[in-house]
């Protein structure tokens, strides 16, 4: 026969009690909730939007009807085409190409000058009624790709 002595002094796993509410089901429903409002923080930071192009101030590089996907992820620079509040019309949305950063504000043109309102009629922009850097091209499929 065993002494008490020798028996072990902690329970087994089936006599161990789980503190209220610390189901591996519970800790895995707020691990996942957890990962969701992390993915949906770092989407809204980056603010996707789709954008399409209603004129030709930006021909050759985008021709009316080209369908836009625009982030903001990162400051825009000098060259990036960007999609922007019209300072005139705020309800309306312009896409233009950055040509000069100065300070909080930016210098946009179009890439058809002829064609195209821009900084040289309402002058810089502040660097906030810009919405985003156009990344992509989605449509139409034989235009897709990156936007330079």
């Amino acid at each position: 026969m065993t002494s008490p002595a020798t028996l072990p002094t902690k329970p087994g796993r089936a006599h161990r009690r789980r503190p209220a509410g610390a189901s591996g089901h519970h800790r895995g429903a707020v691990a996942a909730a957890v990962v969701l409002a992390i993915v949906g923080g770092c989407v809204a930071a980056v603010r996707p939007r789709r954008v399409v192009v209603g004129g030709d101030s930006m021909r050759p590089t985008l021709h009316p009807g080209d369908r836009l996907l625009v982030l903001r992820y990162r400051r825009p620079r000098p060259g990036d085409v960007v999609a922007l509040r019209d300072p005139r019309h705020p309800t309306r949305l312009l896409v233009k190409r950055v040509v000069r950063v100065l300070g909080h504000t930016l210098a946009v043109e179009g890439d058809n000058a002829r064609e195209s309102t821009d900084s040289r009629v309402f002058g810089p922009v502040p660097r906030w009624q810009v919405l985003g850097i156009a990344v992509r091209r989605y449509a139409p499929a034989h235009r897709a790709g990156p936007v330079r």
